[in-house]
């Protein structure tokens, strides 16, 4: 529950979404009827941690991965679901927001255990997405629809594929992050040093 983790509860939960767990390097907590997300933050902006959230149940780091949900997000760090956890995990999606939160093992046991797993560079694009646009002087609420936009259309583009072509979500993205570098190559003039 830092900056990305922060954002995501807070844009989730503006859609009616229900937080039932959150972590932080101190540890976690969770309660099924849903935590609030503005103390969550308050908490975080005071250099606090989510353990200290006045109620629900808490547990170590590690114990959000048994956290009973349906969009589970990692959101900090990389290698988070692994072999030795992924049989723990109890979500119908994984939106990864951290770089590289699941090993590649992990993904193939999600996808055959029917979890979807949106790989970390589509979903959490929105940096790069953002800076690009600042570079070309856009506005802020341009710049959020743009990231909006982009990141629905790849989403899209990559699920479909996966689907279509039987295959795991990160090669369907891994194919057209290669397609997109491709053609942005053959445009622009670049050498190597």
């Amino acid at each position: 529950f830092g900056a990305v983790g922060m954002h995501a509860a807070r844009f989730l939960g503006e859609l009616g979404a229900v937080l039932v767990a959150a972590a932080d390097s101190r540890g976690s907590v969770t309660d099924p009827d849903g935590l609030d997300v503005d103390e969550l933050i308050a908490l975080k902006h005071d250099g606090r941690s989510v353990v200290d959230f006045a109620k629900g149940s808490r547990g170590d780091t590690g114990e959000i991965v048994d956290a009973k949900c349906d969009i589970w997000i990692p959101a900090a760090r990389p290698d988070v679901i692994n072999e030795d956890n992924v049989g723990r995990l109890q979500a119908r999606m994984v939106l990864q927001g951290a770089n590289i939160p699941c090993t590649e093992a992990a993904e193939r046991r999600l996808a055959d255990r029917g979890i979807l797993c949106v790989p970390d560079f589509i979903a959490n694009a929105g940096g790069v997405i953002c800076a690009a646009c600042e570079y070309a002087g856009q506005t802020r609420s341009v710049a959020f629809d743009t990231i909006a936009a982009k990141i629905r259309e790849n989403t899209l583009e990559v699920l479909t594929s996966a689907r279509e072509r039987d295959m795991l979500p990160r090669e369907a993205a891994d194919e057209l992050a290669r397609e997109k570098v491709t053609a942005a190559m053959a445009t622009r003039r670049w050498a190597v040093f």
